[in-house]
């Protein structure tokens, strides 16, 4: 197969590597990746990929807020058809690319969140300007198509893509799950579970659920809550869960990257909780059955939130608002085991249906022909 599709992206986070290595196979694309660029994140193994051609470096430009990708210009002299690339309006190359190539019959293709709230301040006039250039905006989901039609788009140039895991080693360890006493084993008790699995950061408002628990816990609605992932460093939360005495009620599990275990974490708890950005959590919470509860700020919220369908796989919270959250919890911890099977059928259909690699490649290859 010719090559007809360049796929340039500022990182290859080690999560993509399922729909990359699809793209790879069923498109036979060409990859440039960028470097880390002090980015924390752990990056996939590019060697994997039959059509990783190079890494490009990411550098910061002195006296601006733009970013350069070093060799970005000279890939439109190659023979590619189409251009698929990761919609940063701060790289000035993704600017210059997707500018020059209205000099040639090359279509280019962002793959991006698009704008998350309607236009008002100067930083949002630039991004709408930069989304305009795009022969086609593949977005992460239909809040930011919702918006962008409202700010004059086409809506055929909005293509929702939504976002994915590793879906199919996923669903067959979700086929093997099976209840089991793993929180019965660790809190000597059988009450319900709440469960977050992320990094333990300030800008996930963990000490909110903390507190929520004490108020729970206080009330006499009695639960036990159980932290999966690394802790940043920056956060107070072992200590606030010690001022409260909540120590008996809190397993900082620590990080965890093993989907067998993770699974059976998910799907023997009650509901996931994530007080700020909910992110891939959602998606990994829903995919082993356990419905989610976020934050209702959605101009700040990442586009996994759109999963959350209320009272089918989870619910909304105002945000910032302990007792709201406090709340939302309360209503989904005591669930009868029929209605918890429902619950687990609701979380499977969404991402069965739309947030997987299978559906990503099946729309993107709509939009290479």
């Amino acid at each position: 197969m010719n090559k007809k599709t360049c796929c340039i992206f500022n990182l290859a986070p080690h999560y993509r590597a399922p729909i990359y290595t699809l793209m790879d196979k069923e498109l036979a694309c060409d990859f440039y990746f960028g470097d880390d660029l002090g980015n924390q994140i752990e990056l996939m193994d590019y060697s994997a990929l039959n059509g990783f051609k190079n890494v490009l470096k990411n550098k910061q430009l002195k006296w601006s807020g733009f970013k350069w990708q070093s060799g970005v210009l000279s890939l439109l002299f190659k023979p590619y058809k189409y251009y698929i690339i990761t919609g940063s309006p701060a790289f000035l190359s993704n600017w210059l690319l997707v500018i020059f190539s209205k000099f040639s019959k090359k279509k280019v293709y962002a793959w991006s969140h698009g704008l998350k709230k309607p236009v008002s301040t100067r930083g949002d006039i630039f991004r709408k300007t930069f989304y305009r250039l795009f022969d086609k905006i593949f977005l992460y989901g239909d809040h930011s198509r919702e918006i962008m039609i409202k700010e004059g788009f086409k809506e055929d140039k909005l293509i929702p893509i939504y976002n994915s895991l590793d879906h199919e080693h996923q669903l067959q360890l979700r086929n093997s799950l099976t209840e089991t006493n793993i929180y019965i084993d660790f809190f000597k008790n059988d009450d319900p579970v709440i469960i977050y699995v992320g990094r333990l950061q300030k800008s996930k408002k963990l000490n909110l659920l903390v507190l929520a628990l004490k108020k729970l816990n206080k009330k006499g609605i009695n639960c036990n809550l159980v932290l999966v992932g690394s802790d940043m460093g920056n956060t107070e939360i072992v200590d606030l869960a010690t001022n409260n005495n909540l120590e008996e009620n809190i397993w900082f599990y620590g990080p965890c990257y093993d989907e067998r275990i993770i699974g059976e974490l998910f799907y023997n708890a009650s509901v996931c909780v994530s007080p700020g950005p909910v992110g891939l959590t959602a998606l990994h919470s829903l995919t082993f059955g356990c419905p989610v509860i976020s934050n209702n700020d959605f101009e700040n919220q990442m586009p996994e939130f759109e999963v959350i369908i209320p009272k089918k796989t989870g619910a909304f919270f105002e945000n910032d608002d302990i007792d709201s959250l406090t709340e939302r919890i309360s209503e989904w911890i005591y669930s009868s085991k029929e209605k918890r099977q429902l619950i687990r059928k609701d979380s499977y259909k969404i991402i069965d249906e739309k947030w997987n690699p299978k559906n990503q490649i099946d729309i993107i290859k709509t939009y290479l022909n």
